[in-house]
């Protein structure tokens, strides 16, 4: 065929043919012209043995300066860049390379470089995973999943527990960062709920568990993070900082758990939820349903477990807080209201990662949702109206000017009825109606009904006041229920008994 070279073995079959058919014949067998069978006659050599060895057809440019310039450059540090070089040679040689014609010729030259004489790199070792041998966990950031509670951007994160040998999975909604009340409280749920013990659990390095903690701080989670494997049974490793293929299994699945409830997400039709209870309870469905198909290797994961202990371990950070004169107690910078009577005592405060607990001895005094504090320095308040509302019933004047007035307000109704009161009233007038509102909902119990009361009066452009929306209540029973009739068994009839006895 024109324009293709001739192979060796059409040259093997012209020579062959060439003993019985002329020079035209042969070279039409071997398929080519017959001048280049005139050629071939000429030089019976082989192609492969007639080609020269290619050389360069243009001057090497960076002929003069690679040895005795850039190869030091490079032997000292590997790390450097081709355009590092080329800026280099320009401020040394700007006459000999004016512009970045030679970038590309100095990156390829930088590369094969590297490629024969560079550091030796780093290799990955795939594992053959063993059966009940190794858990992992990884927090993954779910923010790009666009959940709203309440129509307000949920910032979060996934607590992800993944069985490397089955894949079983186990995930959890942490609304604080990572650290190690979260790793704890949900590491303990994974394995409650799975219901046996790995002989291994890996974690990542646990570098945002330690930020922000001093010396005997992070010394401290270190040993209660032993302290809690060693209570389970397992060995604790982590992969080394900044390789996080060592984690893989649990990496890869982040990715995976993330791609379907992004796709779960679009099939409900909205991001927006109620609650944040609703989230929990869209994440655990969607984990079990993934977890159903894995039925055939969990099985032979589970016979290869070591069982549970007899209890949980300490899942939560305590610390202790006393409750000052103002109400409340201060942890980590977030202020809790308490009732009154614990003023001067000091608690003994568990922090979990959505809660905090507070108790006086052994005896649980105070429940709070679990605030952050504000990176602004402002002071988060968390206050349940009900710990201050009698002393506020005492000293109504005080709602005005509370630094956690707001948060005093247990549903928005409230807080709009405060605005329309301190809009349209005297404060003094203002602060005893709305501290009314309050007293009535919590001494009625009737917090959410009020509320919609709240709501109706302000949309007829009238002000609520305490003593004409008590009358719409619907009223709460007071009085126990009228004592049913009982019937008397006749005292005759246990004669009978005893004679059939007899």
């Amino acid at each position: 065929m024109p324009g293709k070279p001739v192979t060796d073995q059409q040259m093997r079959y012209y020579m062959t043919d060439r003993l019985h058919y002329s020079q035209r014949i042969a070279a039409a067998r071997a398929g080519f012209s017959e001048r280049t069978a005139r050629r071939i006659d000429a030089d019976p050599r082989l192609p492969s043995q007639r080609k020269s060895a290619r050389g360069r057809t243009v001057p090497d440019p960076l002929e003069a300066v690679w040895e005795p310039v850039l190869l030091p450059i490079l032997e000292r540090d590997p790390a450097v860049q081709a355009v590092t070089l080329l800026r280099h040679l320009q401020m040394t040689d700007p006459d000999a390379f004016p512009d970045d014609r030679v970038r590309r010729t100095l990156e390829r030259r930088v590369r094969d470089w590297r490629a024969l004489h560079g550091p030796e790199r780093d290799v990955i070792f795939r594992q053959t995973p063993e059966p009940g041998r190794m858990a992992l966990s990884d927090f993954t950031d779910a923010s790009e999943l666009g959940v709203t509670i309440a129509g307000k951007p949920l910032q979060h994160r996934l607590f992800h527990f993944v069985l490397a040998y089955s894949g079983w999975e186990h995930a959890a909604v942490v609304l604080g960062g990572e650290s190690f009340t979260a790793l704890s409280e949900n590491l303990q749920n994974a394995l409650w709920t799975l219901g046996g013990v790995t002989h291994e659990h890996r974690t990542d390095s646990l570098s945002a568990a330690y930020r922000n903690l001093d010396a005997d701080a992070a010394a401290d989670v270190t040993k209660r993070y032993e302290a809690f494997c060693a209570h389970y049974g397992m060995i604790a490793s982590r992969n080394n900082p900044g390789e996080a293929h060592e984690n893989g299994a649990v990496e890869a699945h982040n990715n995976h758990l993330k791609t379907a409830l992004d796709q779960a997400l679009i099939l409900r039709g909205s991001r927006d939820f109620s609650e944040l209870a609703g989230w929990r309870r869209f994440v655990d469905e969607l984990v079990a349903r993934r977890n159903r198909r894995r039925e055939a290797a969990v099985r032979t994961e589970m016979a290869e477990l070591r069982p549970l202990p007899a209890r949980r371990t300490t899942d939560f950070t305590e610390v202790v807080a006393r409750v000052t004169k103002t109400g409340g107690f201060l942890v980590h910078s977030v202020f809790y209201s308490a009732p009154s009577q614990l003023i001067g005592k000091r608690l003994r405060i568990h922090v979990y990662d959505d809660r905090i607990e507070a108790f006086l001895g052994a005896t649980h005094v105070v429940s709070h949702p679990r605030q952050r504090g504000r990176s602004d320095g402002v002071r988060v308040h968390c206050v349940n109206y009900r710990h201050v509302i009698h002393a506020l019933r005492r000293k109504p004047q005080a709602l005005a000017g509370s630094v956690y007035r707001e948060g005093l307000f247990p549903r928005s109704e409230y807080a709009e009825a405060w605005a329309a009161l301190s809009a349209a009233l005297p404060r003094k007038d203002a602060c005893r109606r709305m501290v009314d509102l309050l007293w009535l909902a919590h001494d009625e119990g009737c917090e959410a009904g009020l509320a919609a009361l709240i709501a109706k009066t302000l949309a007829q452009g009238n002000l609520p006041e305490a003593g004409t929306l008590k009358q719409r209540l619907v009223p709460r029973r007071r009085a126990l229920p009228e004592d049913p009739p009982v019937q008397l068994t006749d005292l005759a009839s246990f004669d009978a008994l005893l004679e059939g006895r007899a």
